[in-house]
This record gives structure tokens, sequence and C-alpha cells, in this order.
């Protein structure tokens, strides 16, 4: 059965705002989340939740105990997130990323360049899948003949683009 699509997009201007992840250990996300990757704590709630985010929003992530104290990750073959993805604005600010999972000895799960973007993917501390990428200028994004974006997914030059600067 095929599903029919709305035929009206969405407006433009709707953006993912941010995203809730249920964590085992609250301490433990934000020394990754505050500590490796560099968001700020916004907000906490004793050891049952925190809102952190980037530049002083109120927040992009928040990280809760409610259902997941102690929990563990599920296993896979099963529903739930994929990844929650970081958009960093620059390659520059990409390379600062990856310079502090290597300088805290976070393994990648994997790199890419899509075309469209250049991606990191790692896990957090509680095995939710992270991506943190930086979108490549969109005149620079590969195209067919007839317009369509041709995205693709290679390995990405590590040492390239621990060599990027502002």
């Amino acid at each position: 059965m095929e599903t029919k699509l709305n035929s009206s997009p969405i407006d433009p201007r709707v953006r993912i705002g941010h995203v809730h992840l249920k964590v085992a250990d609250l301490e433990r996300s934000l020394k990754f989340y505050c500590g490796v990757l560099g968001f700020e704590l916004m907000q906490r709630f004793g050891s049952q939740a925190a809102f952190i985010s980037a530049g002083g929003y109120h927040h992009h992530i928040g990280l809760n105990t409610w259902e997941s104290r102690g929990g563990s990750p599920p296993p896979p073959g099963t529903t739930g997130l994929f990844h929650v993805a970081i958009l960093y604005p620059t390659r520059p600010l990409l390379a600062d990323a990856l310079r502090r999972l290597v300088a805290a000895d976070i393994d990648l799960d994997g790199a890419a360049d899509h075309g469209v973007s250049e991606a990191l993917y790692l896990r957090d501390p509680d095995g939710n899948g992270v991506e943190l990428y930086w979108d490549c200028p969109q005149p620079d994004w590969p195209r067919t003949s007839g317009g369509e974006i041709a995205m693709f997914t290679q390995a990405l030059d590590l040492n390239g683009l621990m060599t990027a600067k502002e």
C-alpha cells in the first residue's frame, strides 16, 4: 500500500527546536555534552534533568532520567532514535568538534562526505547516535542533470578536516 503524501509542503521557516534524550546517568551525560562538546548548562532539575544549549538559547538538548535512570540502551533491531544531528555553522567549527573528540579519546562510528554536508558519527555515553555535521554551501551541492540533489556517501578526510581553520 503506497502512502499518500501531502501536496502542500510545510512552511520553510519551520525548524527542529530541541530534542530530549533519556539518559541513565545525568552527570555522565553532562560530562559528554558540556565537558566534551562544549554545550552550556542552562537549567538543571537536581539529578533528574538538565537543559543545555549553544549560545544561550533556553535549550537545544534536554537530558532526563525520568524513565531511564540506571537504564541500558535499547537493543539493536528496535525502533527509536537513530541519531540526533547537531549542525555546526562552519567547517572549522566542525573541525573543532573533531579535535575535542580526539582529545577526549572518543571513538567515531564513522565519518562521511555526503556532497551536501560533512558528518562525524558517534555514540553518546548512553549509546544514543550523535551526528556532528556542517552543511556545504548550497551552490556547491551535487545535482543531477534534472536539478535534483544527488547526495552520496564517501569517506571523509579526517586529517584534512582537522586542519580546517576559521
